[in-house]
């Protein structure tokens, strides 16, 4: 399995979705933090934060007894800059041509 199919695998699923966005409000979160922000099982919560942890997309650092898990939106970034920049690039480059043209008529 590739780098980007972990991220993708990873960001499919809503319930780790939700875990990135909690940790992008603020970084540096307990599993027991983050499993009292959602309805499972703390077991189910820390598989979840496991394949984002395989994905690269969260960090644990140990601080004495505790895991603290931040996110690591680098990941996000290369998929984006990968898969959909390359994309939109071509209509914004289309909107420029199409803005250059109606202010010279």
């Amino acid at each position: 399995m590739t780098d980007d199919d972990r991220v993708f695998k990873a960001l499919a699923d809503p319930s780790r979705r939700f875990l990135l966005d909690l940790l992008f409000t603020r970084d540096g979160r307990t599993l027991t933090e983050l499993e009292s922000e959602l309805e499972m099982t703390r077991f189910g919560v820390a598989k979840h934060l496991r394949v984002l942890e395989e994905a690269g997309l969260v960090v644990v650092r140990r601080s004495g007894r505790e895991k603290l898990h931040f996110l690591n939106p680098i990941p996000i970034r290369q998929i984006h800059d990968r898969w959909i920049d390359k994309f939109t690039e071509q209509h914004v480059t289309a909107l420029i041509d199409l803005k250059n043209t109606l202010e010279e008529s």
